[in-house]
């Protein structure tokens, strides 16, 4: 399937694919990085410097060209050299291809692109690779096994998690038992986001998901009766939250966002925040700092306001990336309680957990309730030995096997169901164990003891501190060198989307963006939908699974709460467009049934590695429906090649 993939691929999809990146050899693309001296130019963040990066990308990217035919593309080099032109800056980001060559290697082994999550890793690739035993290979979403290697037998993760059911309130307050590995990663996580342990406390929680929804449970909504949120997406997260909350009694409100640049629409924002009465009660008031899935970035402002009216704020930070909680300045706004998620460690199992901080001032407000969620870390010797020193008993596995055992997340899915949130941990299968079990010798044994002896030599650096190599590779690059390859990249992006056009037609465009687009500090996604030559939307669900086919991890969503103004009327009936009924289910709720208005969307977000192959790879496959016939070859070729026929 793969190799008949490679036979049919566009011309530039080809070249693409051949440029090495891993550092085994000459590549053009990690040469040009590298700067010819160490002399740094002065930067410069005023507006002026703003309107002049808006205006140089607009005039230095494929200037007065539009492209109307996929194998016309100038080729990867070519576009890289006008790349480097256009942000010389670049350059001086050149260290993050060494650690993508060094440690994340298997990114471009794979020649696969993930550019379906915004996440912070805790742990490297290359630090995996130390614990691997010759007999197992770990599978990765972003690093399939090879055909050469033996499937793989046993999963060795650093860590698995174990669901915890108790009173969030407690839990904040004292605490609980916990292993050595736990504390030295709560405290590393907190030192990564200068979180001070005298002002703040946290849980580990399954996902974020799970963090949104035990809050709401331990919130004093009766009191404090309203929950008002601003996202201009749908988000599983907040779904559950308002459900919770709704439950108790609250009085749930969105933030709208205007058309079409889909800012946050501040008047009607503003009558919602403030009160008359400054020292009444208000409720929870949750702001996500920037929209995941539009890049669209919200002024910190509204956070002061909030708290100035009497409302606790939740601040969500789950689509920051990588030192941008640097640039937040959690010291100023001091949140009433922030959430924070560390899902796709790196590709592997475990893929991660969420963390739920609340300041210790304001803990007492919460209720007393029981609640599930929370999650324990256990560390990889005693997960491992649990199954491997197991007598193999059909009792002793169904112990295994119960809910109280060890769960292990699998890797996040979001590039097949279109969620942006964390998969749910699954158990350990009674029959998987069991055949686990059998097909150990003695000789699998002995090196799943070595992986585990290195294991405890390696990852303790001292006592009480675990070595997480992704969290000190981000620290030391710092906040401007990332945000700087962020900034250049995802404004490139969007320029060479829009210089797709369909050709022989009334200069209709492939592409259209959502919210921001050349933007100085848009964030690192976009949100999206191709059409084609009639003007017709593809569907968000089938982009995506093209896409899976030419090893492009994307995402799809549905954009709510926008706003329209009088003269964009006509326009709104065009646009938007009633999500699903099987996906949301009606029961006559009014706020669901608002929200079930939008626009679905197909989305792209960039990580801290992504480089120049990778959005330049994503540009490519979208030029592919510059061709009329695209879509329609495309389902032919994958039900001729005997596979299920893609329904939309």
């Amino acid at each position: 399937m793969r190799e008949e993939n490679r036979k049919m691929q566009s011309p530039c999809l080809k070249q693409v694919s051949q440029v090495c990146l891993h550092g085994c050899c000459p590549s053009p693309l990690l040469s040009a990085h590298e700067p010819q001296s160490k002399a740094s130019k002065p930067t410069s963040t005023s507006a002026a410097c703003r309107h002049d990066f808006a205006s140089k990308t607009a005039s230095s990217i494929f200037p007065n060209t539009q492209f109307t035919n996929h194998e016309s593309l100038p080729s990867v080099q070519e576009s890289f050299a006008e790349f480097t032109k256009a942000y010389p800056q670049y350059s001086d980001t050149y260290q993050i291809d060494q650690i993508r060559a060094q440690e994340y290697f298997h990114l471009s082994l794979s020649n696969h692109t993930c550019l379906d999550y915004l996440g912070i890793g805790l742990f490297s690739y290359s630090q995996l690779q130390k614990y691997e035993s010759p007999t197992y290979r770990i599978a990765s979403s972003s690093f399939p096994v090879p055909p050469q290697s033996p499937p793989p037998i046993l999963y060795i993760p650093f860590f698995g998690v174990s669901y915890k059911t108790g009173n969030l309130k407690t839990q904040l307050l004292h605490g609980g038992p916990a292993s050595e590995l736990e504390s030295a990663i709560r405290k590393r996580i907190m030192t990564f986001l200068n979180i001070s342990e005298n002002d703040y406390c946290m849980v580990f929680t399954a996902n974020k998901t799970s963090a949104f929804k035990l809050l709401a449970e331990s919130y004093p909504f009766q009191s404090n009766r309203k929950l008002l949120t601003v996202y201009d997406y749908e988000s599983e997260a907040i779904e559950a939250m308002t459900n919770s909350s709704e439950k108790k009694g609250a009085r749930v409100m969105s933030a709208e966002f205007s058309w079409p640049r889909l800012r946050i629409q501040s008047s009607n924002l503003r009558k919602m925040v403030v009160s008359k009465e400054k020292k009444k009660k208000r409720g929870l008031f949750v702001f996500p700092l920037h929209s995941r899935m539009t890049g669209a970035r919200y002024p910190y402002l509204w956070m002061s306001i909030a708290q100035e009216n009497g409302w606790h704020v939740l601040i969500d930070a789950c689509a920051l990336g990588p030192k941008d909680m640097d640039s937040f300045g959690l010291s100023l706004f001091r949140p009433d309680f922030l959430i924070c998620s560390f899902y796709k460690v790196f590709g592997e199992n475990p893929s991660g957990f969420a963390c739920l901080f609340a300041k210790k001032s304001t803990v007492s407000v919460l209720e007393t309730s029981t609640s599930s969620g929370m999650v324990g870390l256990i560390p990889a010797e005693k997960l491992f030995r649990s199954v491997t020193e197991s007598p193999g008993t059909d009792t002793e596995v169904d112990k295994l096997a119960t809910p109280s055992s060890i769960l292990v997340p699998v890797p996040d899915q979001a590039s097949q169901s279109g969620r942006f949130e964390e998969v749910k941990p699954y158990e350990i299968q009674h029959a998987e164990i069991t055949e686990k079990l059998k097909g150990l010798e003695t000789t699998e044994i002995s090196e799943s003891e070595k992986a585990i002896d290195i294991i405890q030599e390696d990852n303790h650096k001292d006592k009480g501190e675990i070595e997480c190599r992704g969290l000190d590779q981000v620290d030391s690059l710092g906040l401007v060198t990332i945000s700087n390859r962020a900034r250049c990249l995802i404004n490139w992006l969007v320029n060479a989307l829009l210089k797709l056009q369909h050709p022989n037609t009334k200069e209709i465009p492939l592409v259209r963006i959502y919210g921001p687009k050349i933007k100085f500090d848009r964030g690192p996604a976009i949100a999206f939908n191709v059409f084609d030559w009639k003007g017709e939307k593809v569907e968000p669900v089938l982009v995506q699974k093209l896409a899976d086919r030419s090893n492009i991890s994307l995402s799809y969503g549905f954009l709510h709460h926008i706003w329209f103004a009088d003269k964009y009327q006509e326009e709104k009936d065009k646009v938007i467009e009633r999500r699903s009924n099987e996906a949301n289910g009606t029961d006559g709720n009014k706020r669901k049934d608002k929200n079930a208005m939008g626009i679905a969307v197909v989305t792209a977000a960039l990580g801290y590695l992504a480089n120049f192959q990778d959005i330049y790879k994503l540009w490519a496959f979208i030029a592919q429906f510059l061709d009329a016939d695209f879509v329609e070859k495309e389902r032919w070729r994958y039900t001729a090649l005997n596979q299920k026929t893609i329904e939309v």
